[in-house]
């Protein structure tokens, strides 16, 4: 009975509460005393966890277009939300501010990127005081993309799992980190690939997100391997629907993954049909959750990018939401 109560007042995630946290109640309003909400727990907890990434608009679009999005996903009660991090100018502070209002307005906790590439110790100290007061207690630690005039960056800070120790030593965050099924681009091996993730874990990182992927038999080889290797924290397969063509070709020149000959085939099918593609892409994407949910996965993170209704088909239809 009282797990319904406590779901019911927080509409937009779905989780029940461990013992010993206890919602002081007033009037029509829930919230629970001031214990932070780790995501971590959460994969021990519920299974699998639903969580959706949003990213900032341009700086000079208004913030509410992003929570529009989120006006529009908050019935699907993702377990957490995590909010993309730019490490230089507003976009930073825009970050934080989306990651606050998801808390606080949405009532759901908020898992706040932080890259550190080209920050200095001081610098990442300020933002995690901002995050502390914010009540932001989760974070995904990220090294960040090397801008091009890398000669003149600050030296603090050269790998994700610097940023990881240095969260860990203060203490007071449950800290994440990103994987990569088919291996970051820079590592020369696979197996160097996984050192630097086991480095990763090590330093405190308590779960893992992965890169998208479109095999899910690379994904499945990926945990196998990463077991292998001693590490045993959560790892969440990251999923992106692939809805036009300029996507296909951005993510292939970012990401540098591979395509699946079936998922070619599509988009040779529907090459003069943007209509069709779409909508075989959002397909694709559907029966990749549906097959990682039938096989036990933790969760599944969906990135996003602002899209209500493709986002809300993939959900409800992949039975990630019954």
């Amino acid at each position: 009975m009282l797990d319904n109560l406590i779901t019911g007042a927080f509409p937009f995630c779905q989780h029940a509460f461990p013992a010993g946290i206890v919602p002081v109640i007033f009037a029509d309003y829930r919230l629970t005393e001031k214990v932070p909400m780790r995501i971590a727990d959460l994969y021990r907890w519920e299974k699998p966890v639903l969580s959706l990434e949003v990213f900032p608009p341009r700086p000079e679009n208004s913030l509410e277009t992003v929570f529009k999005t989120l006006d529009g996903l908050k019935d699907l009660k993702p377990s957490y939300v995590s909010v993309t991090y730019a490490s230089q100018g507003t976009s930073r502070i825009r970050s934080v501010e989306i990651a606050a209002r998801v808390r606080d307005q949405y009532h759901c906790e908020s898992l706040a990127h932080l890259t550190c590439v080209g920050q200095t110790e001081m610098q990442v100290s300020e933002i995690l005081d901002i995050l502390e007061e914010k009540g932001i207690s989760n974070i995904l630690a990220l090294r960040g993309d090397l801008p091009d005039n890398i000669g003149n960056l600050p030296e603090d800070f050269t790998y994700a799992s610097e940023l990881i120790s240095r969260i860990s030593s203060r203490g007071g965050f449950c800290t994440g980190a990103a994987a990569y099924p088919e291996g970051h681009f820079e590592s020369g091996r696979i197996s160097q690939d996984l050192a630097n993730l086991k480095k990763k874990t090590d330093a405190g990182a308590e779960f893992l997100i992965s890169q998208l992927f479109f095999d899910n038999r690379i994904f499945f080889d990926f945990i196998e391997r990463l077991q292998a290797s001693g590490i045993q924290v959560p790892v969440i397969p990251g999923i992106m629907p692939i809805l036009n063509y300029k996507q296909i070709k951005r993510i292939l020149l970012m990401c540098r993954i591979s395509i699946p000959a079936r998922l070619l085939e599509l988009f040779d099918r529907y090459s003069g049909d943007p209509v069709s593609l779409a909508a075989a892409g959002l397909d694709y994407a559907t029966e990749q959750v549906s097959e990682l949910v039938s096989e036990g996965v933790p969760g599944v993170h969906l990135y996003t990018m602002n899209r209500v209704k493709q986002i809300r088909h993939i959900v409800n239809a992949s039975g990630l939401r019954k």
